[in-house]
C-alpha cells in the first residue's frame, strides 16, 4: 500500500509563461499520514530541509568538539587531561596523554565532517531545500522521492564515517584530503569506511542538485521570469550545477582507492614503492598525483557550494535591512556564474608543490587571480547596498556585515598561496589554515547564522530572542578572530599545519604563546555557542510571530507560517522584481513580488 505523495509526475507548471500551479492538493486528504512517513521518511521539502539542518548541526558539533580536542594537544603538548583521557580510553590517549595517531585521526575528521557533512547539508540541503521552493512560488520540489532519497544517502554516510572513530585502528588519519599513498597503505578500516562514507554523501549531493536545477527551471510561479528571482536561488541554481560536475570525479576516485585498499589493484600506487624497507606487492605503476587532482577538481569548485549560498543569504538580508534594492543584482547574477564557471580551471593551485612546469603553474595563478574579481564585484556590490540605506540592525543582519570583512580577509589572504612564488613558503603552514577558514568559519558560517534567525520565524512560526542572538554573534565574532587571526603569524613563522607537537622546533616554541589564545578563543567560541542552542529551541514556546515580522517582498512570505503542505493557499504569481523596497510614491516601504497593484 502506497501513501498518497506530491510527485514529480503530478507537478505542471510552466517555469514563469503563466500556466500556474496544477498541484494536487490532495495529500494527506482523507486520511492522515503516520508518523514516520510525515517526518521521518518524507517527500515534503520543508520537512526535508529541517531535516538536513538539524543533522548538519549536530554534525558541526561534533566536527567543531573534535577541534576542540585538537587545541588542547596544540596549546599544552604532551599534558595530560585527565577526565577526557578516560573518557576516550587507554587507545586514544594512554594516561590522559593524546595519543599521536588520535591527533592525525581527529585532524582527518574534524575537517572531513564540518565541510561535507556540516556546512554543504545546511547551506544546500537544508536551506535549498527549504527556501528554494517557496522562494519560486512551487509547492515542492520536482522530485519529492529523489530528494528524500537524497537524505538517506547522506544520513547513514554521516553516521558511518562518525561510526568509524569506533572501528579497530580508528578513523581515517591521513588528513581530510586523504592522499595516497599513505591513505591506501594505512591498513585500518576506519580509512575504508572513511571512502564508503564519501561515497554516500557525494551520491546524497549529486541527487540533490538534480533536483534543484530541474525545479528551478520548471517549477516557477507565472511571472517569476530569471530575472524576477531572488539572488539567493540564483547562488543556489549555480551551486547545484557545481555539485552536479564536480562531485562525479571524487566519487570514482574514491571507488578507485577502494579497489587499490581492497581488490589489489594501483590506480594510485607507483612502481617501485618501498614501505618499511621491503617493495610493495602491488606494482601497476599508478600514481599519487592522480588522486590529488581528481580531488581537488572536486574540492575547488567546492569552495565555492561552501560560499555561494551564503553569498545569497547574505544578499537577502541585506536587502531587506537597508529597506532599498539590492545595487548591482544583475552584476551579481552573472558574477556568481562566472565564478561558477571559472572554478573549475583553478583546482592545481592547490598542487604548486607537486612540481608541476612553469607554464601549468603560471595558467593556474593566472586562472586564480581572474576568478577573485568577480568575489571583489560582489563585495562591492553588497556595500553599495549598504550605501545610503536606511538600515536597521537585527541578529541576521549583524551576522550579514560581519560576514562582509571576514570574507574579505578571507579572500584577500588567498592572494598569496595563489601565487607560486610565495605559495612555496606558506604552503602547509597555518597560514592557509587562517586564510580557508576565514572563507568558511567567520565567513560562510556567518552568512548561514543570519539565514537561521532570518527565516525561523517562516519555518516555526516563531522568533527568536534579539538579546540573545546579539550575545551569540558577538562572543562569536571576538572567539572567532582570536583563532584564526594569530595563524598568519604562525604561518608565516613557518609553523607547519600538521604537527603533533608545535614545540619541537625552536621557531615553533618561539610563538607558542599564540597557540594558548588560539585554543581559549576556540574554547570559548563554544561557550558562545549556548546561548544560540538555548535560543534556537526556547523560542519554539514563545507567542506566535507576525506571518511576515521582516516586511519582506519576496515570494516565501506570500505563505503561511509555517507554510501547510503544497506551501500556498492559491498558487502565487509574481508581479514585480525581488526587492521593491522604498518605492516613491507607496505609502508603506515595501511592495511584495506576490502584492497585486491596488
Amino acid at each position: 500500500m502506497t501513501a498518497p505523495t506530491t510527485h514529480g509526475a503530478e507537478i505542471h507548471q510552466g517555469g514563469g509563461n503563466g500556466h500556474g500551479h496544477d498541484h494536487d492538493q490532495g495529500h494527506g486528504h482523507g486520511h492522515e499520514l503516520p508518523f514516520w512517513r510525515k517526518y521521518v521518511f518524507s517527500v515534503d521539502h520543508k520537512i526535508i530541509g529541517l531535516q538536513y539542518g538539524l543533522t548538519a548541526l549536530v554534525f558541526l558539533l561534533v566536527g567543531f568538539s573534535l577541534m576542540m580536542l585538537m587545541r588542547w594537544q596544540l596549546a599544552y603538548p604532551g599534558r595530560p587531561l585527565a577526565w577526557v583521557g578516560k573518557l576516550l580510553g587507554e587507545n586514544a590517549m594512554p594516561g590522559g596523554v593524546m595519543a599521536p595517531e588520535f591527533y592525525n585521526q581527529l585532524g582527518a575528521m574534524h575537517g572531513t565532517i564540518m565541510v561535507f557533512m556540516g556546512i554543504v547539508p545546511l547551506a544546500v540541503g537544508a536551506f535549498g531545500n527549504y527556501v528554494v521552493p517557496l522562494q519560486i512560488g512551487a509547492p515542492d520540489m520536482a522530485f519529492p522521492r529523489l530528494n528524500m532519497a537524497s537524505y538517506w544517502a547522506f544520513l547513514p554516510g554521516g553516521l558511518l564515517m562518525i561510526y568509524s572513530f569506533f572501528l579497530p585502528g580508528g578513523a581515517a588519519q591521513s588528513g581530510w584530503t586523504n592522499y595516497p599513498p599513505l591513505s591506501v597503505l594505512t591498513q585500518t578500516a576506519g580509512q575504508t569506511a572513511w571512502l564508503f562514507a564519501m561515497v554516500l554523501l557525494i551520491t546524497s549531493s549529486l541527487l540533490g542538485s538534480i533536483n534543484f536545477i530541474v525545479t528551478i527551471v520548471q517549477l516557477r510561479a507565472r511571472g517569476l521570469s530569471f530575472w524576477r528571482l531572488p539572488f539567493f536561488v540564483h547562488a543556489q541554481f549555480v551551486t547545484a550545477f557545481l555539485l552536479l560536475l564536480a562531485f562525479p570525479p571524487l566519487e570514482a576516485a574514491a571507488v578507485m582507492q577502494l579497489m587499490d585498499r581492497l581488490a589489489g589493484t594501483s590506480f594510485f600506487l607507483p612502481t617501485g614503492l618501498v614501505v618499511s624497507g621491503e617493495q610493495w606487492k602491488v606494482a601497476g605503476g599508478g600514481s599519487p598525483l592522480l588522486w590529488q587532482h581528481l580531488f581537488w577538481f572536486l574540492a575547488h569548485p567546492e569552495v565555492y557550494v561552501l560560499i555561494l549560498p551564503g553569498m545569497g543569504i547574505v544578499a537577502e538580508v541585506i536587502a531587506n535591512n537597508t529597506r532599498k534594492p539590492l545595487w548591482g543584482y544583475r552584476l551579481l547574477v552573472y558574477s556568481v556564474i562566472f565564478i561558477g564557471f571559472m572554478s573549475f580551471v583553478v583546482w592545481a593551485h592547490h598542487m604548486f608543490m607537486t612540481g608541476m612546469g612553469t607554464t601549468m603553474s603560471t595558467f593556474f595563478q593566472t586562472t586564480t587571480m581572474i576568478i577573485s574579481i568577480p568575489s571583489v564585484i560582489i563585495l562591492t556590490c553588497f556595500l553599495m547596498s549598504l550605501y545610503g540605506g536606511a538600515i536597521r540592525f537585527p541578529t541576521p543582519m549583524l551576522f550579514a556585515t560581519a560576514f562582509l570583512p571576514m570574507f574579505a580577509i578571507g579572500g584577500l589572504t588567498g592572494l598569496p598561496l595563489g601565487l607560486t612564488a610565495s605559495d612555496i613558503y606558506l604552503h602547509d603552514t597555518f597560514y592557509v589554515i587562517g586564510h580557508f577558514h576565514y572563507v568558511v568559519a567567520p565567513g560562510t558560517i556567518f552568512a548561514l547564522m543570519a539565514g537561521i534567525y532570518y527565516w525561523y520565524p517562516k519555518a516555526t512560526g516563531k522568533q527568536m530572542n534579539e538579546t540573545l542572538g546579539k550575545v551569540h554573534f558577538w562572543l562569536s565574532f571576538l572567539c572567532m578572530n582570536g583563532i584564526f587571526m594569530p595563524m598568519f603569524f604562525q604561518g608565516m613563522a613557518g609553523l607547519s599545519r600538521r604537527l603533533y607537537d608545535p614545540t619541537i622546533y625552536a621557531h615553533g616554541r618561539a610563538i607558542q604563546s599564540l597557540n594558548v589564545i588560539i585554543s581559549w578563543s576556540a574554547w570559548g567560541l563554544f561557550l558562545a555557542q549556548l546561548p544560540f542552542i538555548w535560543n534556537f529551541f526556547s523560542s519554539l514556546m514563545r507567542a506566535k510571530a507576525a506571518e511576515n515580522p521582516w516586511a519582506a517582498t519576496t515570494l516565501e512570505w506570500a505563505a503561511p507560517s509555517p507554510p501547510p503542505h503544497g506551501n500556498f493557499p492559491t498558487p502565487p504569481v509574481a508581479y514585480r522584481e525581488p526587492y521593491e523596497y522604498s518605492v516613491p510614491g507607496h505609502t508603506s516601504d515595501y511592495h511584495p513580488q506576490f502584492a497585486g497593484e491596488a
